[in-house]
Order: structure tokens, then C-alpha cells, then sequence
């Protein structure tokens, strides 16, 4: 009887398809960022399932301008995410990994419907599963489905992959000060108003004692090293 297998969600920003400073999708960073995933998944024990949003196609809030209502905009935002969904579906297969886009909102022709059931077959099977079109409702950004769908499948860990190497007591970015913090509560991180992650992803994942492990995406190996389960980043729980 084989050992059962750690079952893990990963969360890309879409800002992870692109390059710094620019819109749409950069093959060449599609391309390493699938390789990567596809090298880390070989080598780890694991079933894999990803969530990607799609902030480098559409920000709702943002790119809606006054002009467009908040839920047309955050209705094209979750198209966005089934965008670089399919680009990450292909790259990593081109990469050697079978995988399976699952979306919220019904596109036939080009994944299957969300079903609970079926996500869990396709990860037992040995396929990377990718989750679009966010909650497939408004008013909800891919982090909570990132924290919704990690649930749903029973996932042991959620990884958030940021641009920074974890959780910072400030913008690490705008204050050389800021102390990167190893371990924080979900209860404290929410006090706290830290950024990392909205509230209501963090709330769903403290009602179902989901541990979240924030790290660097940049750093070459991380997916792979928090994959297999090493200490790095920092760890909400």
C-alpha cells in the first residue's frame, strides 16, 4: 500500500506570466515559470493544484476606471484568470506534466465545469489541476479562491508565491526596516492588517485550519524546495 500522497495548492499571481512593468503574457517567463513547476512536481511526492489569478490581463478594481461597474470588471477579471490558465495548462504540459483547467464559470469549449469530485480523481491521477475564474462571483479576489478550493480539495498546505521572500511587519519595499516574520496566526495577521492576503482568504483558511506558507517566487528553486516541504518564507497558522 503506497503512503498517501501530500496534496498541495499553489497561488500564482498572473503578474507571474508577465515581465516587471508590463501587461499580457511573456512567453519566455510562461515558459520558465512552467518548468519549473513541471521540475518541482517530478521531484516531489505530491499532488499539485494551482490557482492563478490574472492581474496581468485584467485587474477589476483598477483597470475598471469608473467606467465599467464593479461587477462587469470583476466578471472580466475572472476571464482573465482562464486566459492564463490555458497558457499555463500548455506550457506545462510542452513541459511534461499532464494537466486539467477547471473553471468556476462554464466555458465548454474550453475547460471543464468545477467539480469537486472530479478535481480530486484528476489529482489523484497524477495531473496538475488548474482552478480559473476565481469564485466565479464578484466581490472576491483569486486569493479567497485560492483559500476556498485548497479547502474544498482537503489540501494539507496552501503556498502563496509573492514577489517578496515572505510576511513582512511593513512594505519591504518602501521601509528598508521591515522584519520578515517566520511565523504569525491567522487571528494576529488579520489584527495586524498585514497585506499579503485579504481578509476574507484568511478567514476561510483559519475556519479550516489551513496552514499557509507565503515565500519568494523569484528565487530560483523555492517551488520546488516549499513543494517538499522546506522552511522557507513565512508560515500562517
Amino acid at each position: 500500500m503506497t503512503a498517501h500522497k501530500k496534496r498541495i495548492l499553489l497561488k500564482l499571481s498572473g503578474e507571474a506570466l508577465s515581465t516587471e512593468g508590463h501587461r499580457g503574457i511573456n512567453p519566455q517567463s510562461l515558459k520558465e515559470i512552467a518548468t519549473e513547476i513541471a521540475d518541482a512536481y517530478k521531484k516531489a511526492n505530491c499532488e499539485l493544484a494551482i490557482v492563478i489569478g490574472g492581474g496581468n490581463v485584467w485587474r477589476g478594481l483598477r483597470d475598471g476606471g469608473g467606467v465599467i461597474d464593479r461587477v462587469n470588471s470583476d466578471s472580466m477579471g475572472m476571464l482573465a484568470t482562464v486566459i492564463n490558465a490555458i497558457a499555463l495548462q500548455s506550457a506545462i504540459e510542452e513541459a511534461g506534466v499532464p494537466t486539467r483547467v477547471l473553471t468556476s464559470i462554464n466555458i465548454y469549449q474550453l475547460a471543464e465545469p468545477f467539480v469537486r469530485r472530479k478535481a480530486i480523481r484528476h489529482l489523484e491521477k497524477g495531473r496538475i489541476v488548474i482552478f480559473a475564474g476565481g469564485t466565479g462571483n464578484p466581490y472576491f479576489t483569486t486569493d479567497s479562491a485560492a483559500a476556498l478550493r485548497a479547502s474544498e480539495i482537503n489540501a494539507n498546505v496552501l503556498l502563496k508565491a509573492t514577489q517578496v521572500d515572505g510576511v513582512y511587519d511593513d512594505d519591504p519595499r518602501k521601509n528598508p526596516q521591515a522584519k520578515l516574520i517566520d511565523k504569525i496566526t491567522y487571528a494576529k495577521a488579520i489584527e495586524q492588517r498585514l497585506q499579503f492576503m485579504d481578509t476574507a482568504a484568511l478567514a476561510i483558511a483559519m475556519e479550516n485550519k489551513l496552514p499557509i506558507q507565503v515565500f519568494n517566487l523569484h528565487k530560483k528553486g523555492n517551488i520546488e524546495r516549499a513543494l517538499c516541504g522546506q522552511d522557507i518564507g513565512t508560515v500562517i497558522y
